[in-house]
């Protein structure tokens, strides 16, 4: 089974930095998107650092078998869940640092959400409301549950789409890399299927394409080429105000 992937990542319409950053690193069948935040340049240092350190944890694991990790692997978790976590853990470990030790990057954080491939599996991580999508089927599944108050609310209360849609707290998050020396990572594994389609993506897509069935035909309509569906998603998004920079990764199973 191989894979096809595009990725793409623009400023929008409202801000007057990209915050955002992918990494696509097919040596690795690694897929990562990040949301920055935090101030001027922080939120773009804490994204970029994020990439630049699980790019890195996975170039040295690859090439070094016997290389000490800097976290212990959970005996629960697969060989990728291991991996993804790991690396997000040691980006947090250094986003936090730095911004203790750089009165400027005070406060900046960066959401995640990454995808991993072996011969058999595929694995997910993420932190923050940076969303993961599964089209399989014909049908769309968001597959991670977004780290934000809303969702901490949702637990607790029946909430209708009206009260869901005018939640005050909507973009608050909950966890981040660089939040605290650590961080918790929620991860999943799913068997590999051909066909199926994952979809990264930071808020600024599905902020303003709220419905995840217009993701959906969008995708289907230029899945012959992902570069242009990914172009033409991040469009769609900005001609609906593209209030946030937007990101997505697309990574197709063939």
């Amino acid at each position: 089974m191989k894979l096809r992937f595009a990725g793409a990542t623009d400023i929008g319409r409202k801000r007057k930095q990209n915050q955002d950053r992918f990494l696509i690193q097919p040596e690795d069948n690694l897929f990562v998107v990040c949301d920055g935040m935090g101030g001027h340049l922080g939120g773009e240092v804490a994204s970029q650092m994020a990439v630049d350190d699980m790019a890195n944890f996975f170039i040295q694991t690859r090439t070094d078998d016997e290389i000490t990790w800097p976290y212990r692997p959970d005996k629960r978790l697969s060989i990728l869940e291991n991996k993804l976590t790991v690396s997000i853990k040691w980006a947090n470990w250094n986003i936090f640092h730095k911004a203790a030790e750089e009165a400027e990057l005070s406060g900046m954080g960066t959401t995640s959400v990454a995808i991993a491939v072996d011969e058999k599996h595929l694995a997910i991580a993420h932190v923050g409301d940076s969303r993961c999508y599964r089209i399989r089927g014909g049908e769309i599944t968001q597959l991670t549950t977004d780290h934000s108050l809303l969702e901490e609310y949702k637990k607790y209360s029946a909430l209708s789409e009206e009260e869901i849609a005018n939640f005050a707290y909507k973009n608050v998050i909950t966890r981040s890399l660089g939040m605290k020396v650590t961080v918790l990572v929620d991860t999943q594994t799913h068997p590999k299927k051909t066909g199926d389609l994952y979809l990264l993506c930071c808020d600024g897509l599905y902020g303003e394409l709220e419905d995840p069935q217009e993701i959906l035909h969008t995708i289907n309509e230029f899945r012959s080429n992902l570069d242009e569906a990914a172009t033409e998603l991040i469009a769609r998004a900005n001609r609906r105000g593209g209030r946030d920079n937007i990101t997505v990764v697309l990574v197709e199973l063939y």
